[in-house]
């Protein structure tokens, strides 16, 4: 008997400069409605992966980081939230779903996702105006407020707010991230409890097998480190980095040490199955650079350099959460991102990155000699590029070889 492809509802959308394929969860399967290798396996059919070609010709995906992702949302029963929101960060050429950190270029989409689809109190949506959407953030346990511009009752995706890293402009979509860092005790947004600390490493992976980092939990598990130590000067692009494979395999293995020195694996081994968390990024003072657009960026402009990779690869502009992260660190005095950006106390900085700049605001306060941010603040933009349904075939748990 000839095997048939079965139909699922699905929603295809930007938010912010990354892509992915969006379910409200009582449209999956019933085995996919609860986590664990059914569901696993029917999104990695629905991406494309794995894909030994590293092209996922045969799914949604993209091809790259930005692009192989996969959100699934429902109504929460948490009082005061709208939506709960779970992210799945899709490896490409691996039979893998890393599940341990939040997409915060998605968190633009979701909102809108959630009033479009029925997740909202239609009580809470008004004719004209703003609706304020309260995300639970599934992953990592955090309220997440998207203000979505509404007209005529229906969700506004066209407007003239332009984001560098995305050719056309769209609707402006203003998100806080509350309490971004999980610092109730007062340490854990600094895994170490220092501001900077010193990895200690292989002689050949830095001279001297000690480096300067900033270690931060906020937005996602993030590892800042000075562009200079590695012999970067922060205005690198993308094949700069993604095109010498000897400077990506170096910053795994930064990521993993680092990693490590954070407390989130135990053997340099382990990273291998934690590629979404932590990130790793390099920072560096303002200076003139030329985008990936053509755009010239002057130093003027700008506060810092940051470049920061995902899954291995120099992303092309910037992670949502990883600007949480910068936003974070940038506000502390005695980080590094803080010393690259001039130091000093700061609610706010714009940064550079390989598409252009962004600005990214904080709420931080020191109690007790403990860093506390109650809000990060920033811009993005959403739009539904195809809704209907995804075809996967029947068989799919066996073709993904999970």
């Amino acid at each position: 008997m000839a095997k048939v492809q079965i139909k699922i509802p699905a929603t295809y959308m930007r938010g912010g400069t990354s892509k992915g394929v969006f379910f409200r969860l009582q449209d999956l399967p019933p085995a996919a409605q609860q986590p664990g290798a059914a569901r696993d396996a029917l999104l990695l059919r629905v991406i494309g992966s794995p894909d030994p070609y590293g092209k996922q010709t045969d799914g949604m995906g993209g091809a790259t980081s930005s692009t192989s992702k996969t959100v699934i949302l429902s109504r929460s029963d948490k009082a005061e939230h709208d939506v709960d929101y779970l992210f799945g960060q899709v490896a490409i050429d691996k039979p893998f779903i890393d599940w341990s950190g939040n997409c915060g270029n998605l968190t633009a989409a979701v909102g809108a996702f959630a009033i479009s689809n029925g997740l909202v109190d239609p009580k809470r949506i008004p004719d004209n105006g703003i609706c304020s959407v309260r995300i639970w953030q599934a992953n990592i346990s955090k309220t997440i407020i998207a203000h979505i511009p509404i007209a005529n009752g229906q969700v506004v995706e066209c407007g003239d707010f332009e984001l560098d890293g995305v050719t056309f402009p769209a609707a402006e979509v203003q998100i806080e991230f509350l309490d971004p860092a999980d610092d109730s005790d007062g340490g854990a947004m600094f895994p170490t409890g220092n501001l900077i600390d010193e990895l200690e490493l292989p002689d050949d992976l830095v001279a001297g097998g000690k480096l300067k980092a900033t270690l931060i939990n906020a937005g996602i598990p993030t590892i800042f480190v000075n562009a200079a130590d590695l012999g970067y000067s922060g205005t690198e692009l993308q094949d700069a980095i993604n095109g010498d494979a000897n400077a990506m395999a170096r910053f795994e293995l930064l990521r993993a040490y680092g990693a490590i020195r954070m407390g989130l694996i135990e053997t340099i081994e382990q990273a291998q199955a934690r590629q979404h968390t932590p990130k790793i990024a390099f920072v560096a003072p303002p200076a003139n650079y030329t985008a990936s657009s053509g755009k010239p960026v002057n130093a003027s402009e700008i506060d810092l350099l940051v470049r920061a990779l995902s899954m291995g690869k120099l992303h092309h502009a910037m992670m949502g959460t990883a600007a949480v992260a910068i936003a974070t660190a940038a506000c502390i005095p005695g980080t590094l991102v803080n010393l690259a950006a001039g130091g000093g106390e700061r609610g706010q900085v714009r940064f550079g990155h390989p598409s252009g700049t962004l600005r990214v605001g904080a709420e931080a306060q020191c109690n007790s000699g403990h860093w506390q941010v109650s809000k990060v603040i920033m811009s993005r933009s959403a739009r539904i590029l195809m809704e209907g349904t995804v075809r996967v075939p029947e068989d799919y748990q066996s073709l993904t070889e999970f």
